[in-house]
Formats: C-alpha cells, sequence, structure tokens
C-alpha cells in the first residue's frame, strides 16, 4: 500500500512516521490502519502449554481484577503494536490504562492516541535476548512506563521502570514481590506463574475462580437438599400429627354416639316401666 511518501511493506510492515501520519487524510489514515497486518507471522516454533499457561491466566486474571474495579483498562495478548515508522511487535501481555477496552485487531500508537503503559513478555526456549536484552532497550526508547519479563528458564521474574533519564531502572522486589505503579498491583512469581496481588489479597486466576464458585454452588445445593429434607420431615410430622388427631376426633366422636345411644336406650326403658306404672323415680 502507498500513501503519498508512506509504502507498506508486508513483509517488514511498520506504521507512518509522525510526519507521514500528519500529512494524511481521515480517509488515507483509516485507509492505512485497515491494512497494517494484524496477523504476525510466527518467528519460531510453539512453545506450547507452560509458555502460553502463565499470560492467559494473567490476562484473565487483571480483566477480571479491572471489570470488578470499573475501571477503563484495554489488556490483550500477542496484539500487533504498531508505532510511528516502528517495525511491528507483539507483546505476550500488555496493558494500556484509561482508554476503552473494545476488541481491536492491532494498536496503532497515532491512531489510538496513546502507546502501551505496560509490556509482559514470558520467555522459555525462544529468543530470549529478545526478551531479556533487545526489549529492555526498545521499550524504554518508546517510552513504555513499565516492562516485566517472566523467564520460565530460569524460574525468575524481572521488572523495569522507565527512569528520568528515558532508560529503564530495574525494580527490586519487596519480600518476593514487584510493584507495578502502572497496574497499582504487585507482581509475585508463584509456581511458574505471575500472581498479582492488590495489597495483600492476591488477584485469583479464573480456573480458581471457576472452583470457588463451584464450591459455593455446592455448598447452596446442599444447604437447599438440607432444608428440603428437613421441611420434608416437617411435613411428615405434620401429616402424622394431622393423622392422630384425625383419628382421635373420630374415635371420639364415636365415643360420643355410642353415649347417646346408651342414654337413648335408657330413656326408652324408663319410658316403658312407666307405662307398666312402675314408680322409676328415685327414692330420697
Amino acid at each position: 500500500m502507498k500513501t503519498d511518501a508512506y509504502v507498506l511493506d508486508p513483509s517488514q510492515p511498520r506504521a507512518p512516521s509522525e510526519e507521514e501520519w500528519r500529512r494524511m487524510t481521515a480517509e488515507e489514515r483509516e485507509r492505512v490502519v485497515a491494512a497494517l497486518p494484524s496477523e504476525l507471522p510466527r518467528e519460531g516454533l510453539p512453545e506450547g502449554d507452560e509458555h502460553r499457561d502463565p499470560k492467559e491466566r494473567a490476562l484473565e486474571a487483571l480483566r477480571e481484577y479491572y471489570r470488578r474495579q470499573g475501571r477503563r483498562v484495554y489488556l490483550s495478548a500477542e496484539l500487533p503494536v504498531y508505532y510511528p515508522a516502528e517495525l511491528v511487535f507483539a507483546p505476550d501481555l500488555i496493558a494500556v490504562l484509561d482508554v476503552e477496552p473494545h476488541q481491536r485487531s492491532r494498536w496503532m500508537v497515532s491512531h489510538e492516541g496513546k502507546g502501551l503503559d505496560f509490556a509482559l513478555e514470558v520467555t522459555l526456549a525462544g529468543d530470549r535476548k529478545k526478551d531479556l536484552e533487545t526489549n529492555v532497550e526498545r521499550y524504554a526508547r518508546l517510552g513504555i512506563p513499565e516492562y516485566f519479563v517472566l523467564d520460565l528458564k530460569l524460574r525468575r521474574l524481572l521488572g523495569y521502570q522507565l527512569g528520568s533519564g528515558g532508560v529503564y531502572e530495574p525494580i527490586l522486589p519487596q519480600a518476593g514481590r514487584w510493584t507495578s505503579r502502572v497496574l497499582g498491583l504487585a507482581l509475585a512469581l508463584e509456581l511458574g506463574r505471575v500472581r498479582f496481588f492488590a495489597g495483600s489479597a492476591p488477584l485469583p486466576h479464573a480456573d480458581e475462580l471457576i472452583h470457588r464458585l463451584e464450591a459455593m454452588v455446592g455448598e447452596l445445593v446442599s444447604k437447599e437438599q438440607t432444608l428440603a429434607d428437613e421441611l420434608e420431615a416437617a411435613l411428615a410430622l405434620a401429616a402424622r400429627e394431622k393423622a392422630r388427631a384425625e383419628e382421635e376426633k373420630a374415635r371420639a366422636e364415636e365415643e360420643k354416639a355410642r353415649a347417646e345411644e346408651e342414654k337413648a336406650r335408657a330413656d326408652s326403658l324408663v319410658a316403658r316401666l312407666r307405662e307398666l306404672g312402675v314408680d322409676v323415680e328415685p327414692k330420697e
């Protein structure tokens, strides 16, 4: 694609420079953004679950946290990022604060009006020099405030914050946690994953939330079953008491009927005796 002096090379895609972007019309800008590749060729072989799981769990934990906080934070994984005149790159995890978190196919800084605030790379058996050295220089030069590296091979977490001189300064851990001023959270290495903390409270991963919900549902079901059993027992007892009361009532009615029958028989006998002239009045 060509727009005046800007030419897109699909094999090495770069965004227009700031000067080229300023010279473009709104329509030209829209065409450029749409033309920038949203999928990049893989630089190496897939590294499997051990490489994929940590970034997915980190992404899910952060999304749920900021959703509950009601804060507008855009989060994504392996999204193509285009800085002006820079070769495209795709960090394992990115965060941009105070922007609409709608779905995107790419992040173009000139179009969005803002660069990344946070980047995380997970390195295992791929290009470790890129993650541990090249990106430290490049992300600082691009002005990304914070950069973290989860080094799975050496089981360590590294954090960098942009210093006043425009270079990264290492974030020193305190009690095994690295403070991220950008995210407002602390990071720790836990079982080969990044665990985020809000104060002293760990942010749960998605599978932990699911287990927690399942336990809550199970507890509610158990309580409901207990209440149902208690209700069933109470209804059965009430039914038995009602049957007993009705049985006693029937027996009382039978006794009353028998007594009335005996009284009627006695009255009939007294009347007959009187007819025969027999004195049946009680003697004083």
